[in-house]
């Protein structure tokens, strides 16, 4: 399952990786209809599939041991037991991870990570969020909550970010930040935009990432000035997370990867030139994530299939 701020998405995944059947409710905001919600969905795959346990990626921290959410700041839970919530309502071992840690676990056992031993899953949405792979080992840190790669800083003194810093990554490389950026733009550059302008005459508060993408398709000089500052934003970051990590495959999904053929060649260019010690070193392979929105749903379950042979 793949519990977010705005649906929670859950399938039923066989040993080879594969969706057999879905479901898909929106998400209470309350902390009891949430877990409601929860067990009811598996409830309604279990009444048609042999379910063997439960993984649930979360948009949030969890703790290390995997049996708590420790704070999600689009769901209500807040140092709650949820694994141990669930599985007495619905009598099945559950697992809790960070969406993006299933995500990288997903996309190394059945997509574009296969095989790597050192990989990074960077996935751009309304921010980034990021996973690690370590010698083939999720890497989570000492207490459960890294890899926080979107806020990094990039920019010192930029722009403000929902976490209290200013210049994180995320401001400048996201779906949210593509709308930022296209909005700076229009004010500088008034009539230059032929397409992104007359959509949003009026009211830039209708300026979203995927409008920006469409104009950007559609020829809009705007658009595609704010698609080349995300490309290039995007190769300044993983030029930073590969001098750390020195992964061998960087993989990008989220939402805006969906867009990836309008900025990822150009991201890798950026990124080759930034890297420390460019030229004179092998460079990682950046891929687009092959499983799609389903990629944290695939890991959840692979990661409940194994913590059911090695408890936790």
């Amino acid at each position: 399952m793949d519990v977010g701020g705005t649906s929670i998405r859950a399938g039923v995944v066989d040993e080879r990786g594969s969706l057999l059947d879905t479901a898909r409710v929106s998400t209470p905001t309350e902390e009891g209809a949430l877990e409601d919600a929860i067990a009811g969905v598996i409830e309604d795959l279990r009444n048609r599939h042999e379910v063997a346990g439960v993984g649930l990626a979360v948009a949030g921290f969890v703790a290390r041991d995997r049996r708590s959410v420790m704070f999600a700041p689009h769901l209500a839970w807040r140092g709650a037991p949820v694994a141990d919530r669930i599985e007495k309502r619905v009598g099945l071992p559950v697992l809790l991870e960070h969406d993006v840690n299933s995500a990288i676990v997903g996309e190394h056992r059945f997509g574009a990570a296969r095989g790597a031993q050192i990989a990074a899953l960077v996935a751009l949405g309304t921010g980034i969020g990021a996973g690690l792979l370590l010698d083939g080992k999720l890497y989570r840190g000492a207490y459960g909550v890294a890899p926080e790669l979107g806020h990094l800083t990039v920019v010192r003194g930029g722009r403000a970010c929902p976490c209290g810093k200013y210049g994180c990554w995320e401001r400048y490389c996201s779906g949210t930040a593509l709308a930022a950026t296209a909005v700076e733009l229009l004010a500088r550059h008034p009539g230059r935009s032929t397409v992104l302008a007359p959509q949003v005459a009026g009211d830039p508060g209708s300026v979203t990432g995927r409008r920006v993408a469409g104009a950007a398709r559609d020829g809009d000089p705007i658009a595609q000035l704010a698609m080349a500052e995300l490309a290039k934003w995007l190769g300044e970051g993983l030029a930073l997370v590969a001098d750390v990590f020195d992964p061998e495959i960087i993989v990008i999904g989220g939402g805006v990867s969906e867009s990836a053929p309008l900025f990822l060649d150009e991201a890798r260019e950026h990124y080759a030139g930034a890297i420390t010690g460019a030229r004179h070193r092998p460079l990682a392979r950046i891929r687009t994530a092959h499983l799609g929105d389903d990629t944290a749903i695939v890991g959840a379950a692979a990661l409940a299939v194994e913590a059911a042979k090695t408890p936790v």
